[in-house]
């Protein structure tokens, strides 16, 4: 048997209950995996609330990205030997000790990184260059304006947009949440006011941010009131690129792609995987590369053990992490 954290039952992290499974097996195709670390994600809060578009019989365990050895292989499986290190983004079931994964999904983490390091990089770092690179067409030179810049897509985003030639502006909640924006390589920091939103006030802050030509692209995985407020700072003929959710749905006024002539972009890097995974495969390489000479480093805050995971995914869920939060198996 092994031990993992399941839903049972849809609600909060609260519900989430350490239990047993069967071990186990690899089918065809498939790699056994011992999890050594399984980073958090805001799907994480959405799926075992039955929020989100992926909805797994339960019970299941949450977690969509993982770190970890392979035990065995499948039948059909070449390349793989017991003991290889690895990361995989696994939609769910991460928060287990041992998961069998489609050997097509793994991922070799070199020697010289930690499983929490490597947990850490593939879902938050993918999502950042597939948005800036596909679909913002982010260029050498241009404004970058990130929203929730403190948070793991959003520090990923201020270093990718810093080693592709930008100009990045972290938009942050807090002075904290600056300092770790400008230590990921931010050119300087929005601090949303504090209280009660002001829409108008909030509007200004990011037009003061971004200087008079406005923000040729902006990412953001924030939503809410914070997206309106910042399309009015975007640049003529700008993209903004829609990630993410968790201050709420947001309503934009399609008047204003029409005044600065500039595009909504949506980012869903899960399907973008399955439209186009030589693509996508090209972004890793290119991400290891930029790990490799230090232009990108996983920013991980804590860590858990695994019977602590839904702590883990409600600080995430109260927008209190800054960078990634792992559990550690």
């Amino acid at each position: 048997m092994i031990r993992a954290l399941l839903s049972h039952e849809p609600g909060g992290p609260e519900t989430l209950r350490l239990d047993e499974l069967p071990d186990p097996t690899p089918g065809p195709g498939e790699l056994l995996v011992r999890v050594r670390a399984c980073a958090i994600n805001y799907p994480d809060v959405l799926i075992i609330e039955d929020k989100y578009q992926l909805k797994p019989p339960r019970p299941f365990a949450p977690g969509s990205e993982i770190a970890g050895e392979v035990i065995a292989a499948g039948d059909g499986v070449s390349g793989w030997s017991p003991g290889d290190r690895l990361i995989a983004a696994t939609g769910f079931g991460g928060l287990v000790e041992k998961i069998a994964i489609p050997a097509s999904r793994a991922i070799p983490l070199p020697a010289d990184r930690s499983f929490e390091e490597g947990s850490a990089l593939l879902l938050t770092y993918a999502t950042a260059i597939h948005a800036l690179v596909d679909r913002g067409r982010l260029q050498a030179g241009q404004t970058l304006l990130v929203l929730g810049a403190a948070g793991g897509v959003g520090i990923a985003a201020v270093e990718i947009g810093k080693a592709l030639g930008a100009r990045v502006i972290a938009a942050v909640s807090s002075e904290e949440k600056a300092k770790a924006a400008l230590d990921a390589g931010a050119d300087a920091t929005i601090i949303y006011p504090a209280g009660e939103l002001d829409p108008k006030a909030l509007s200004q802050s990011f037009k003061d941010g971004v200087g008079p030509e406005g923000a040729h692209v902006i990412l953001d995985p924030v939503g809410g009131a914070y997206s309106e407020a910042a399309l009015r700072s975007i640049a003529w003929e700008g993209r903004f690129l829609v990630v993410g959710f968790p201050a709420g749905i947001a309503r934009l006024p399609l008047n204003l792609t029409l005044l600065k002539s500039c595009d909504v972009c949506g980012v869903f890097w899960g399907a973008f995987v399955a439209h186009d995974p030589d693509r996508n495969a090209a972004h890793v390489a290119q991400l290891f590369r930029w790990w490799a000479e230090g232009k990108i480093a996983p920013k991980i805050s804590a860590t858990f053990p695994l019977e602590r995971g839904g702590d883990a995914i409600a600080a995430l869920r109260d927008r209190k992490a800054i960078g990634k939060l792992v559990v550690t198996i």
